[in-house]
């Protein structure tokens, strides 16, 4: 696999984790020790994310997760931390000018992040939200007491297009892609923004 087509470390950066985590990051960071940040939790996110949900999908160039944390729960005695989100995965292929995505969707849910001697942290445990009739009785059952905070950002598009668009943005800066523009199948190009 190319090097550019892997997810770059483009979420949360210290410097927009409000943003990231939908307003509730206060409450989140005063959790987190130094030994480990939010973004290196998203950064085992986004990898779980490129490289076992993308594949299920038609492939692409190039994979851009997009992650909304719900909360994080590092409050577990063998150095897990436990990640609530709305997570998404979008592939796409470059096209001249533009991203255009082949294939992707939602997978919210729960994620379990574990220290590994081999990769730091990696996650070993994934309870998705089911699909259909399935939704709404595993998301409670996932989300617990947090399911309401769940729902304002899974069911809030806009929001979440401002964020993707974002995200994409700091993959296309890391990764020196010459485009200017992402486009969803059937949609017209919407602008990369800038930086």
């Amino acid at each position: 696999m190319k090097f550019w087509m892997t997810a770059a470390i483009l979420f949360c950066s210290i410097g927009s984790l409000t943003s990231c985590h939908g307003g509730n990051s206060n409450e989140q960071l005063a959790a987190i020790t130094d030994e480990t940040r939010p973004g290196d939790c998203e950064d085992a996110v986004a990898a779980y994310l490129t490289d076992s949900i993308a594949s299920q999908y038609s492939p692409g160039e190039v994979s851009i997760p997009c992650i909304q944390v719900v909360e994080l729960d590092q409050s577990h005695p063998d150095d897990s931390v436990v990640v609530w989100g709305d997570f998404w995965v979008f592939n796409y292929n470059v096209v001249g000018d533009t991203l255009k995505m082949v294939s992707g969707g939602a997978h919210p849910g729960k994620m379990t992040v574990k220290p590994s001697s081999e990769r730091g942290l990696v996650v070993t445990a994934f309870d998705r939200v089911g699909d259909g009739s399935n939704y709404l009785p595993s998301a409670k059952r996932i989300f617990g007491d947090k399911y309401d905070a769940f729902q304002a950002i899974y069911s809030n598009a806009e929001k979440r297009e401002e964020f993707r668009a974002a995200q994409i943005a700091d993959y296309v800066k890391a990764h020196e892609l010459p485009v200017k523009y992402y486009q969803d199948y059937g949609w017209p190009a919407k602008e990369i923004p800038a930086l």
